[in-house]
């Protein structure tokens, strides 16, 4: 057998790593390359360094991006990790009956999101759907929840939190399965009642669980397009214009590559931060 090298871990992390350069490194780099032009894929690129950065930015695209995507991705973040927490506790227990409601409500997940986003816009019409019938069989006006920008971030949210909420459920009963019977055997002989074994027990422990749920939910919400694409198209008032959303339009529909690089350059460096920051925060609280 001959001895180990220096070199064994890099033959270990190689193919990882080329991976990781072809599919993430050189991508961002020519897009950092493409930001710096000019260019609409028919005539030649034009150098015109920062410009489009700047073009982004005192336009004011940008804030209203930021808002429109923070307004979708963070409700969906939220509610998808509650009712996900929650959906965890209910079936967190043996029978068919149990199993059955795990693989009814994961189900969501797997669909793609074409069709979610095509159920979503007839159930939330405002003139046949069943939400606005169901609204007004309980005296409520007609509810256009797609036509209002006050609304139709939000009913986005929901539709993306409807779809994610499964996978949510899974990790979170993932992690309840994992915590020793033991512990919870010992806080309920030490007098401690439901109520408190969850606040004091399971939700410290579930500490990585609820960290790895909200940074991949982040990831997951941030590119939510084919929802936007076919129920809203970025509107009304571009109040569901979300990032990803933008830098389509931007290449598919302006011909503005360097306008949509630099976007995607912008939208990777927020995703970047948001994550950055949520992972902090779970560490302090997991350290207090």
């Amino acid at each position: 057998m001959r001895p180990a090298r220096r070199t064994d871990p890099l033959w270990l992390l190689g193919p990882s790593l080329l991976f990781l350069f072809v599919f993430v490194v050189y991508p961002l780099g020519h897009a950092l390359r493409l930001s710096l032009y000019d260019w609409d894929l028919l005539t030649p690129e034009r150098y015109v360094g920062l410009e489009n950065y700047r073009a982004l930015f005192e336009s004011g695209d940008f804030c209203t991006i930021l808002q429109s995507t923070l307004s979708v991705s963070l409700t969906a973040v939220a509610f998808s990790m509650l009712i996900g927490l929650a959906l965890a506790l209910a079936v967190n227990r043996p029978g068919r009956l149990a199993a059955f409601a795990r693989t009814s409500i994961f189900s969501a997940y797997v669909v793609s999101w074409v069709s979610v986003a095509l159920l979503w816009l007839w159930l939330l019409d405002a003139d046949a759907g069943l939400v606005s019938a169901f609204g007004r069989a309980l005296g409520f006006e007609r509810a256009g929840l797609l036509a209002s920008p006050h609304t139709a971030p939000f009913a986005i949210a929901g539709v993306v939190v409807w779809k994610i909420a499964g996978y949510s459920m899974v990790l979170f009963l993932s992690g309840l399965q994992s915590i020793p019977t033991s512990v919870l055997e010992a806080a309920a002989l030490d007098g401690a009642g439901a109520w408190q074994r969850l606040r004091r027990v399971v939700l410290p422990l579930l500490g990585p669980t609820s960290a790895f749920v909200g940074t991949t939910s982040l990831i997951l919400t941030f590119q939510a397009f084919d929802v936007v694409r076919i129920m809203t198209q970025g509107g009304p008032v571009r109040s569901t214009t979300v990032f990803v959303y933008s830098i389509y339009e931007q290449m598919f529909v302006g011909l503005r590559v360097g306008r949509a690089s630099a976007e995607a350059l912008v939208f990777f460096a927020v995703l970047l931060v948001l994550t950055g920051l949520e992972l902090v925060f779970h560490q302090r609280r997991q350290a207090l």
